[in-house]
């Protein structure tokens, strides 16, 4: 069995008992009786000579008036409102745009960009008679009867010399399609 001796044997176990043996060294210091203690007791007959102060009263409060609560009865705010769905009954119908036909080119246009400038008629045919449409680009187009315009499937169903009637096939929100009338009016 080893044995540790204090003159040979490990620093730290020194340093360790002398930290330990100063607080109590500090202690013994401070406990030390001192017969002279005139200068504390002339700081409290200092103290205790000078006039006491009035302390002012406190002030008066208000009694509390308790709130009652009356909309317990009403909707909890932290719970979310339950939003009442109505069945819209679904509009079967057959109409949808047909994504096997080629657009035509004035269909890369809204129908709002586009301008009616004019008519023409082929000579001796009366029934022959085409629409001139201009482009956002200046470049005018003839179209006629069943021709497509617009970024909306347009198809023009009827034209005379003052406008242009389409009926172009638009999304109506619930998932189908519907036909919808615009007009392509010739400026006065």
């Amino acid at each position: 069995m080893n044995k540790i001796k204090f003159g040979q044997g490990n620093a730290s176990i020194k340093r360790r008992l002398l930290l330990s043996l100063l607080p109590l060294m500090s202690l013994t210091v401070g406990c030390t009786y001192v017969e002279d203690t005139s200068d504390l007791r002339a700081f409290v007959a200092e103290r205790s000579s000078r006039p006491v102060g009035q302390i002012e009263p406190l002030p008066d409060f208000r009694p509390y008036e308790a709130f009652v609560y009356e909309g317990s009865s009403l909707r909890n705010p932290f719970v979310p409102i339950m939003p009442v769905v109505a069945e819209i009954p679904q509009e079967i119908t057959d109409v949808s745009p047909d994504p096997a036909r080629v657009k035509d080119y004035l269909e890369e246009f809204a129908v709002d960009n586009l301008l009616m400038v004019g008519t023409i008629t082929q000579p001796g045919d009366t029934d022959a008679l085409w629409a001139l449409v201009a482009d956002p680009k200046g470049e005018v187009h003839r179209v006629s009867v069943g021709d497509f315009l617009g970024l909306d499937n347009g198809q023009i169903v009827m034209l005379n010399e003052r406008r242009i009637e389409l009926s172009e096939i638009v999304s109506n929100g619930r998932g189908g399609w519907m036909k919808r009338p615009r007009i392509i009016v010739l400026p006065e």
